[in-house]
């Protein structure tokens, strides 16, 4: 889980930089973004690939698919769906909690929370990267020397580093 403060004018391509920066990854695969059945993607992946209206990212603001203005009745939570390497299928649910009024003085993006570390790149999905988390905190699983090494080194699951997040964040 990661809390990120953005801009509204943010397309959804610069966006996904955003997420790989807040997760860790080194954008190395694929990725689109959906609501229903209407896609966004970056254009060199559009052709036969995807059978769904895609639309390119870079033309797409947050602001364009986010309501600025809270419901009648209730919070506000707008949501939509984030992929990234379509082998692995790491998706994800990108929840939009508020639109905070502009603040000149608020350096964005900025990652204000978070949970757990990330999956390596090229693990395997989720059902690879439970056998990874698996052998790696067990030093007799037959796999386990193979993923150190892969690895380069431990890897704590539980871990989150706020700070190394936003110094990523910060190059962006």
């Amino acid at each position: 889980m990661r809390r990120v403060l953005v801009s509204s004018d943010l397309s959804l391509a610069k966006f996904h930089h955003v997420i790989q920066a807040a997760m860790g990854w080194t954008d190395s695969h694929l990725h689109m973004f959906q609501m229903g059945p209407v896609r966004f993607v970056y254009p060199y992946q559009t052709g036969d690939l995807l059978e769904m209206t895609a639309i390119d990212s870079r033309k797409v603001k947050l602001a364009h698919i986010v309501p600025l203005q809270r419901p009648f009745r209730g919070e506000f939570r707008h949501v939509i769906e984030y992929e990234y390497d379509y082998g692995d299928s790491w998706r994800h649910e990108i929840a939009f909690e508020d639109v905070l009024p502009p603040d000149p003085k608020q350096k964005t993006p900025t990652c204000t929370d978070g949970a757990r570390a990330c999956p390596p790149e090229d693990v395997g999905g989720v059902g690879g990267y439970e056998n990874f988390v698996e052998a790696m905190k067990d030093a007799s699983h037959p796999e386990h020397d193979e993923y150190k090494e892969w690895a380069d080194g431990d890897f704590d699951p539980e871990a989150f580093d706020l700070d190394a997040v936003n110094l990523r964040l910060k190059g962006l």
